[in-house]
């Protein structure tokens, strides 16, 4: 295979660094036309990194309302203006509107573009030992629908009638029907078909991946000797491709009940004491089809996560890492199982208790894999001797959320319990700690570490410390609370809790204190991210220059020259010998051993 993958690489060899070596690019052939993996990579970064910066500030104008429900705020008619916060107070439907693009935003625009966008696009290359992408252009163009989604996205924000307003899951028949709430009209539609364009920028993507690393391979590198982060990346391509054209396909439906009279997810309707003449569709269809992605979308944002610090936590615990071939077993656990574990969403939807009972046992067999990753890192980094840089801090605390998050899971898994906690603030907190916070903070650990290889600079160590520790104390100051307001009863999007009789004046007085205190919290995490960016940007232009191998790591990525080089390496590809992760090898002089190094006269490959 790997014969073959050397082979495959011929026609790439012949033109790799003479032609694009040395050449001045314009600034349209470098940034616009630029077919660069590596430079691919960062724009998807930059990207999901302003979208990130977006959603955050949407999330904290509702937590505002939230927490002081109906008190006027000067920072809220600053950003939406009279019409959407007359007097500073932010009108019902646009709270339903800041939810909705605040969600989509975070899943889909700054963790699958930033994780599988950038670092798939950084690293498979770079990692497996190829000149490029399998298909440069493709890859441009996945890169530009991208951008193009995410302008139509943040364009429903500014429409007259307010944005999408449906929750990020968008269900029918609130987002079917252009009357039912004013965000259902022009802003739904720019929803529904930037998510159309983000979903063939996935695919795209996903697909060029895949065949990256099944034929880009050099010479050596064999399938067990790939870093773990290749799997992730290889695993999510392939769930990306099978899940998102589901997504396509539930929001082409939608497109076609609102413009063009089809009925497939409405049926026997009365709006405003009127009978709609739709027939013979089933808003439940719809969530079948919306969850179908739904939960493997999960793993396409986790596994990148996860596979960026299964590397990072090994180069920093100066270990090998635990159980490599299980790992790899884990990761390709996860991917199948996601594809049967959607119903566990719906639970509550008059599902056959019996269908019920098989998701709920699909949904806690996926523990078992989850599990294996989490004792595995916590094997690696027992007695290693760990270097704790921002990255290593960043990819721990991914561990710690990721069991927290995952302790909740079970809980929500089981349907008996769900379908008293459902749709309550407790969901809330469980997937906030397990996708936010967890692919989050394995976005910033990939950041951290791979960042000299991004821009040939190093980031500030201090300020990424008090940048970790803000946003770690931040986090769980904001999700942590939410649990208890969940079990208190206080149901998710609601706009204001002291309206309703339901709730007895202790449970409600909870809510608004700990409301106000997430708030606090989130607030507080929000201000760290400017350290963050503070030292992103300053760095890019400012920073130190950074040393080949800052971590001293065995991956093929730090052989490369720290100038880029459209090609990667200058002469001919590295040949791999051994698997990626020699540390501390008994026997050996040196604390690493590179892949590019041969083995030794009577040594073992681990």
């Amino acid at each position: 295979m790997a014969a073959v993958a050397h082979e495959a690489h011929g026609h790439h060899d012949s033109h790799g660094h003479h032609d694009h070596g040395h050449h001045e690019e314009s600034f349209v052939s470098k940034y616009i036309f630029s077919q660069d993996h590596k430079m691919i990579g960062k724009q998807f970064l930059m990207t999901a990194v302003f979208m990130g910066v977006v959603a955050m500030l949407l999330s904290i104008l509702f937590r505002i309302q939230l927490a002081w429900p109906g008190e006027s705020s000067n920072f809220l008619s600053f950003f939406l203006g009279e019409q959407w916060a007359p007097g500073g107070v932010l009108k019902e439907d646009m709270y339903l509107g800041l939810v909705t693009i605040h969600g989509t935003i975070m899943v889909f625009f700054l963790l699958t573009g930033g994780l599988s966008g950038t670092f798939s696009n950084l690293l498979i290359p770079l990692q497996i030992g190829a000149r490029d992408m399998a298909s440069g252009f493709l890859n441009m163009l996945s890169y530009w629908f991208f951008f193009l989604s995410s302008i139509l996205m943040l364009a429903s924000l500014f429409v007259e009638s307010g944005p999408a307003m449906a929750g990020w899951t968008i269900y029918p028949p609130l987002s079917a029907l252009p009357q039912a709430v004013s965000g259902s009209g022009l802003g739904m539609t720019l929803w529904l078909f930037s998510m159309a364009i983000f979903i063939a920028s996935s695919l795209i993507g996903s697909l060029n991946y895949i065949v990256t690393v099944i034929n880009l391979r050099t010479k050596g590198m064999s399938m067990t000797r790939l870093p773990l982060t290749i799997w992730a990346f290889f695993v999510t391509a392939i769930l990306g491709v099978l899940s998102f054209p589901v997504l396509l396909s539930a929001a082409l439906l939608l497109i076609m009940d609102r413009l063009a009279g089809t009925s497939f997810y409405l049926s026997d309707i009365i709006v405003g004491g009127e009978m709609l003449t739709n027939q013979g569709g089933s808003p439940i269809l719809f969530q079948h089809l919306f969850w179908f992605l739904g939960h493997p979308e999960v793993y396409i944002v986790l596994l990148p996560a996860l596979g960026l610090s299964s590397e990072i936590i090994s180069t920093n615990s100066r270990k090998p890492i635990f159980g490599y071939r299980a790992m790899i077993g884990s990761i390709l656990a996860i991917g199948f199982l996601s594809f049967i574990v959607w119903g566990h969403h719906m639970f509550i939807t008059g599902m056959n208790p019996f269908l019920g009972s098989v998701f709920v046992f699909t949904t806690l067999l996926i523990a078992i894999p989850s599990a294996v990753k989490v004792f595995n890192y916590l094997t690696t980094i027992w007695r290693g001797s760990l270097v704790l840089t921002p990255a290593m801090l960043f990819a721990l605390g991914l561990v710690s959320t990721f069991i927290t998050g995952g302790v909740t899971g079970i809980i929500l898994a089981d349907s008996a319990l769900d379908i008293a906690i459902h749709d309550t603030y407790f969901v809330v907190a469980h997937f906030h700690i397990v996708m936010g916070m967890s692919a989050v903070f394995g976005m910033f650990a990939g950041v951290y570490h791979w960042f000299p290889k991004m821009y040939g600079r190093m980031m500030n160590m201090r300020l990424g410390y008090a940048h970790f520790w803000i946003t770690i104390i931040g986090a769980y100051g904001v999700f942590f609370p939410m649990h208890f307001v969940g079990i208190a009863g206080a149901p998710r999007r609601y706009y204001d809790y002291s309206v309703y009789g339901e709730f007895d004046a202790n449970s409600l007085d909870m809510m608004m204190d700990l409301n106000q205190v997430i708030t606090m919290f989130a607030i507080l995490a929000a201000l760290g991210q400017i350290l963050f960016l503070f030292n992103f940007f300053y760095s890019i232009y400012r920073g130190p220059r950074a040393p080949l191998n800052p971590w001293n790591s065995n991956t093929l990525e730090w052989t490369t020259p720290v100038e880029h080089v459209h090609g990667n390496w200058p002469g001919e590809l590295p040949t791999v010998h051994r698997w990626p992760y020699d540390y501390s090898k008994p026997g050996s002089d040196v604390d690493f051993i590179p892949q590019t190094v041969p083995l030794a006269e009577g040594e073992e490959e681990h």
